[in-house]
């Protein structure tokens, strides 16, 4: 039996894709992909969008949706449902694909589905892709750390002071979801005037794609969910 493969995306731009995420998502039987129900009964998924873009046949992708709440039960519950439907292909003998924007073993939710597969001895595989605050390091054309520079990453919620104190350290920060911590965050421009802060959205997404480092315009506005932020003292 082939493995049940876990296949990093990348940030949304297709051809960032690895040439063997792209192979084993060509040789997939089935592919399951987030997707999230806007409230006005829309779907939404980048993965998908990711995927058409790279010609793959929709008809053997398959949607878990993925509920946007700080209770994470309905969640989990989504992706046990996913683990018992991709064990019932792998057992099948199908090829079963499970994919993750950015990298899929890097603040991916989808660990959950890793996880319980692992637990059961079912074959696994991680394919490997590129994180966001990488493309985010490219699109702005610096280089996250240099020489003996420390990176801290942070998933999104944090205090001003304990940021202000990471920053005051000299470590090269960066802030995944920055939209958690958007406060914190502008009170940090103002007490570390020194600082730059390299801020992201929808890093990978042409049409939507923004950077800046202009602290007033940061300031000025209202971070999304798909934003990030690179702070070098």
């Amino acid at each position: 039996m082939s493995p049940i493969v876990f296949v990093s995306l990348g940030p949304g731009e297709a051809d960032l894709i690895t040439l063997k995420g792209l192979k084993a998502l060509q040789t997939a039987d089935c592919i399951f992909y987030p997707a999230t129900i806007l409230k006005e009964g829309a779907v939404s998924s980048r993965a998908l969008d990711i995927m058409m873009e790279l010609d793959i046949d929709p008809k053997k992708t398959i949607p878990f949706h993925v509920p946007m709440s700080k209770d994470r039960s309905p969640a989990i519950d989504a992706y046990n449902r996913v683990s018992e439907e991709a064990v019932q292909q792998y057992l099948q003998n199908l090829k079963v694909a499970i994919v993750a924007e950015g990298d899929a073993g890097f603040y991916s939710s989808i660990h959950y589905i890793f996880d319980t597969l692992v637990k059961q001895n079912i074959r696994v595989e991680h394919i490997a892709g590129i994180p966001a605050f990488i493309a985010s390091g490219a699109l702005a054309g610096i280089h996250i750390v240099k020489q003996e520079e420390e990176l801290n990453v942070i998933p999104g919620i944090i205090s001003a002071s304990s940021l202000i104190d990471k920053i005051n350290s000299g470590k090269v920060v960066v802030i995944m979801k920055v939209s958690q911590c958007q406060d914190a965050v502008k009170e940090c421009i103002s007490a570390i005037p020194t600082a730059t802060f390299h801020y992201f959205e929808n890093v990978g997404v042409k049409e939507k794609e923004y950077y800046t480092c202009d602290t007033q315009e940061i300031i000025s506005r209202k971070f999304p969910y798909f934003s990030l932020m690179i702070i070098h003292q």
